[in-house]
């Protein structure tokens, strides 16, 4: 112990003369450099490409056929009045799958003309939104009203462009989105007037036998089910979803 505490005291003395010297020791460092080798450009392009994916459930929602589909089959479950029958995740999953079939030919026009040529670097990431950009247009400009679209256009005060090419994204969208909830309202609306007629006849029938303490709805809902089931139901909604989407 003592010829070890002996050469540690001489080690640290000719550390020390060394450095006495003017001598460097080969001690490890460390190297903090900013902004040096790397390439802006590059940086703001994954920032916005992380910005575009947070938008992305939001694009989905709001700029596709997702919208008036999800409404649609909302308002059918309240018409049947079945609580949580659908659940909520078959619902979505069920508009989700609705909405990539009718979005299909956009999906297909975006795959070609935006995201081949891009993951082939043809083209850069502002011509790629670009692309996107225009795709998506053109599915929104189809079933956009031109009411909805005047609607922004009068509340800032500014002239209203003679086509709906012109218009900037910033109306589009929103008008857009007014435009497929009146559109899935109405067909709501459509929807609810067999399931009200026939609690009307169900509550009349009670109040006929005296049965007014009975709820109505408890006894038309099995009619509900059984009328829905005998005339198809799901394949009627699901085909008048998509035809409106068509004409």
């Amino acid at each position: 112990m003592k010829k070890l505490g002996k050469l540690s005291l001489a080690l640290l003395l000719a550390a020390l003369s060394a450095g006495a010297a003017g001598q460097s020791a080969n001690l490890p460092g460390v190297a903090v450099n900013f902004g040096q080798g790397t390439n802006l450009v590059d940086t703001i392009e994954v920032l916005l490409l992380f910005t575009i994916l947070t938008m992305a459930p939001a694009i989905i929602i709001l700029c596709t056929s997702f919208t008036r589909i999800v409404v649609v089959l909302s308002f059918m479950r309240q018409a049947l009045g079945t609580q949580n029958m659908p659940p909520n995740q078959l619902l979505i999953g069920f508009a989700l799958f609705l909405s990539i079939f009718v979005m299909m030919p956009t999906g297909q026009s975006i795959y070609r003309n935006t995201i081949q040529p891009y993951t082939a670097k043809q083209i850069d990431a502002a011509q790629a939104l670009q692309g996107l950009e225009r795709d998506l247009r053109v599915f929104m400009e189809k079933h956009v009203r031109k009411a909805d679209i005047g609607l922004f256009y009068d509340v800032t005060n500014a002239a209203a462009p003679a086509d709906v090419k012109t218009v900037p994204i910033h109306y589009l969208i929103p008008a857009f989105i007014i435009s497929e909830l009146k559109t899935a309202f109405q067909i709501g609306f459509l929807l609810y007037i067999p399931f009200i007629v026939l609690d009307m006849v169900v509550a009349s029938v009670l109040m006929a036998m005296g049965m007014m303490m009975l709820p109505p709805m408890l006894v038309s809902m099995p009619f509900k089910l059984l009328l829905f089931v005998l005339v198809d139901g799901w394949q009627l909604v699901t085909g008048a979803i998509l035809r409106s989407f068509n004409t």
